[in-house]
Parts: structure tokens; C-alpha cells; sequence
């Protein structure tokens, strides 16, 4: 079967690519492994240097129809979504609405061992609560709606698999039971809070509820029998994901979540100490999972990551915070093992091209711009109007007089790139005899500047 790549969106012109050749090994290894497996699509986002560098999506999302993936394309996350339910309950906790060291008991005293079990334990997996949803395909009594509260009855009132605390098990129902108490505590649904608290601060504008909100631009879930060809997959009953797993968003959303988690931003920092720290057993024996987040290591650099399977679709995402680095691969077909291989083929390519500097002629043209700053002028070709009307007179006798006085311009060096309002965000540093500037620029899809910014740093 071809697989043509049916989208790309590439985050600046050919000439000022943060690595021509790295792209082009993504690219290649990407349209490679899509078509080995078989799959209808893949859709990747690449962060390096906690800039979003690269965003593509190959194949089709809608193979009947004959639609192709794009990078606006939504896709189902899985247990992913169990990370954003943990910042949901460090929230509240943040708020002295409750502590992570909570007994079960406190919100909900009839499930099984209740005053034994803390929040703490359902988030790390620890908890003795046996999974609802172990399988890895659609059984029947998923297709029809349920409630929390049922899979709570159910399943949280089972005997436990182990005592509290001795043993790390993965099991959806902790995180039933965690979502329950968040929104029993909130006051307000779960994926309400994540809107406002985080999706729209992070401009994650894709994100939300796959099963409750569905778009009919999403990708279209497939399922596989052993090697035949992708056939189209049952979905889950409305509430069987809950705060588990009922996240969709695209690639490059999740990716602007993977850069805050490393700036360490939403969260106070004793939260993001709580978040990612490693819990151990009772015995002090490790579990290599801290909150929602699985901890090791790839090739020697540290990683957080988790993996999302939910009826037709397959998710990695991995986080290498120590070199500002993530990988998030989603794909519209289960049964394959095509997310979590290619993942580390991709952060592989990234740790080998390494830090990439920015195209000399671009570069050229930024010292240009700076050193006509510090004479006061500007080339006003180069600009947009709005950027026109920012420098006006005052602001080129500021730049000029400031500017000046710090001596000759020695060097600009790129710190990163991103996509921002249809135009591409990049900063600079740019070192002065006296002083070192940090330069926040817009670029338009034309080439010219909407905003050309040379901000003091501490």
C-alpha cells in the first residue's frame, strides 16, 4: 500500500529550517515506518531546544472517504490524558481544596479498603484497585454508556489485588476513582477545568472530550485482526474513559503541554515536584512511576513518558526535559506496535543532529536590523505596518541611544523556533560588548517582520 504524506506543515521557509537534514531524516523514517506497518495515518510533533520544530502528519484519517490526516487533525490520546488529570487534582491541591495524602475514605468511605488508600496510591498505581479495562480490544459491555460512579460500584468494591502501598499494578479504575474526587471536590466536570485552567493558557485549542465532544473532522479509529488490513473500530461507551482516558487533541497541542511541563510552568513548583517525583513501595522498592508519568530512560537520558490506547488509536509521548526535547506520535489504528517504537526512533534522530544553528543568511539579516537600530534607523521594506507604526520616532531614538551605548554587536545565535498566530516566533541572543539582549521577532508567511523586540534579561 502508498501512504502519500498528506500534510506537512514545516515551521519556517527551506532556507532558515532549523535542520533541512533532520527533517528530511524524519520525514524519511517516518513515511518508512507508516508504510511497514500498514497503518492509515500518523501525526507527529517534535520539540527541541522547548521549541516546537516539527509537525507532519502522513497518511489518511479517513480511509472510506479518502481524507487526509493533517496536522489540524484530532486524535485520540488514551492514558495521556491520565497527566492532566493529575495537575487537575495538584490544582486543588495548590488551592488547600485537598492533599494528594488524603484517604479515599474522605470522599468516598464505601469503596474497598477506603481509609487504607490515598489519593497519592490511586495516581501512582499502587492503590490494590483491580483494572476494569485490562484488554486490548473492544469487549461488548464497552459500547454501552456507563457512569463513574457504576465502574466505582463495580470495581472499586472488589477485594483488593494486593495491600495499599506493596506493589505497583497499572489499573484505569485509580484513575475513575481520582476523577471522581476531583470533580466531587471541584464542583465542575473534569474536562471543564483542563479547558480553563490549562487548554486555554497553552493555547491547546484542539483539546478535549473525544467521546463527549466528537468532531467529525477527527481521525477515524481502525483496528487490525493479526496481519490483515485496518478494518474500522467500535468506540467505547460515553464515560468509560472518564478521567482515564477520554482525551483528543492534535500532535502539536500535546506538544505545547510537553513544553510547559519542561519550563515547569502551570504549576507551582512544589506541584511539579509532587508530579514527577518517583513513588516507591512500602518496602522502598521503585515503581518507575511517579504521577500519571512512567520514569526511565532512553539511551542514557532521563525521559517521562506514557503511552494511550483506547479502541483505534495508539499514542506515545515522550518528554527528555534535561535536552528540552519531546516526541508525541499518534496514529489512528490499535493492534500494531508502530507509536512507542518509532517515538524513540525519532528522539534517537533528534539527540544526533543536536543543536542546530540558524542558517547564516538569516542570521545576517538579523544583525543588519540591530545594528541600523543602534543608529536609529530602520529599512521599513522589511517590516510590516504594524511594526512600522511600533517604531515610531521616540522608539528609534530609544533604540538608538540604548543600543548604542552598549558597544559593537559580537555575535547572534537562534534559541528557537515555534509557530505562533500563522507566523513564525523566533528568539535570538544577541551579544553586545557590554551586555547581552534577548530578541523576540515574528516573522510573517512573506518574510517580513511584524515584530522585532530587543528585551533586557536578568
Amino acid at each position: 500500500m502508498r501512504f502519500l504524506r498528506s500534510s506537512a506543515l514545516t515551521l519556517a521557509t527551506a532556507a532558515c529550517l532549523p535542520a533541512q537534514s533532520l527533517v528530511s531524516s524524519l520525514d524519511e523514517k517516518i513515511s518508512s515506518a507508516l508504510a511497514t506497518s500498514g497503518a492509515p495515518s500518523v501525526s507527529i510533533a517534535v520539540v527541541d531546544s522547548s521549541q516546537l520544530i516539527y509537525a507532519r502528519a502522513f497518511g489518511k484519517a479517513d480511509m472510506a472517504r479518502d481524507r487526509a490526516a493533517e496536522t489540524t487533525t484530532r486524535y485520540a490520546v488514551g492514558s495521556i490524558s491520565k497527566q492532566f488529570t493529575v495537575a487537575a487534582l495538584l490544582m486543588l491541591q495548590e488551592q488547600g481544596k485537598l492533599s494528594l495524602d488524603d484517604k479515599v475514605a474522605r470522599y468516598f468511605p464505601h469503596l474497598t479498603r477506603a481509609n487504607d488508600i490515598t489519593i497519592r496510591e490511586l495516581l501512582s498505581h499502587t492503590s490494590g484497585y483491580s483494572d476494569y479495562a485490562p484488554q486490548d480490544y473492544m469487549i461488548p459491555e464497552w459500547t454501552k454508556p456507563i457512569t463513574p460512579q457504576t465502574i466505582m460500584k463495580d470495581w472499586a468494591e472488589k477485594k483488593l489485588d494486593f495491600e495499599p502501598g506493596t506493589r505497583w499494578q497499572y489499573s484505569n479504575t485509580n484513575f475513575v476513582v481520582a476523577g471522581a474526587i476531583f470533580e466531587k471536590v471541584a464542583g465542575q466536570p473534569l474536562v471543564a477545568f483542563l479547558r480553563d485552567k490549562i487548554f486555554r493558557p497553552l493555547d491547546m485549542s484542539s483539546a478535549g472530550d473525544c467521546y463527549a465532544e466528537p468532531a467529525p473532522s477527527d481521525a477515524v479509529a481502525y483496528t487490525r485482526y493479526a496481519l490483515g488490513p485496518p478494518r474500522p473500530a467500535l468506540r467505547e461507551g460515553l464515560g468509560w474513559m472518564f478521567a482515564a482516558g477520554e482525551l483528543c487533541m492534535t500532535p502539536s497541542d500535546l506538544a505545547r503541554w510537553n513544553i510547559a511541563f519542561m519550563e515547569r510552568r502551570i504549576l507551582s513548583a512544589h506541584s511539579w515536584d509532587d508530579f514527577t517525583r518517583p513513588v516507591k513501595m512500602k518496602d522502598g522498592k521503585p515503581t518507575h512511576y511517579a504521577l500519571g508519568l512512567s520514569v526511565g530512560q532512553l539511551d542514557g537520558v532521563p525521559e517521562f513518558s506514557h503511552g494511550g490506547e483506547v479502541s483505534g488509536f495508539l499514542a506515545k509521548n515522550l518528554v527528555f526535559p534535561g535536552k528540552g526535547v519531546a516526541v508525541v506520535v499518534l496514529s489512528n489504528e490499535d493492534g500494531i506496535s508502530l507509536s512507542s517504537p518509532l517515538a524513540d526512533q525519532i528522539a534517537r534522530l533528534v539527540f544526533a543532529a543536536g543543536p542546530v544553528p540558524a542558517a547564516a543568511p538569516e542570521l545576517q539579516r538579523i544583525r543588519e536590523v540591530l545594528e541600523g537600530l543602534q543608529q536609529g534607523r530602520i529599512d521599513r521594506a522589511l517590516f510590516t505596518s504594524n511594526a512600522n507604526s511600533y517604531f515610531d520616532d521616540i522608539a528609534l531614538a530609544d533604540y538608538k541611544a540604548s543600543l548604542s551605548a552598549l558597544g559593537k554587536l559580537l555575535s547572534v545565535t537562534k534559541r528557537g523556533e515555534q509557530l505562533r498566530g500563522g507566523m513564525t516566533h523566533r528568539t535570538y541572543d544577541a551579544q553586545f560588548e557590554k551586555k547581552s539582549l534577548i530578541l523576540n521577532i515574528y516573522v510573517t508567511t512573506q518574510g517580513k517582520f511584524e515584530q522585532f523586540l530587543a528585551e533586557d534579561h536578568i
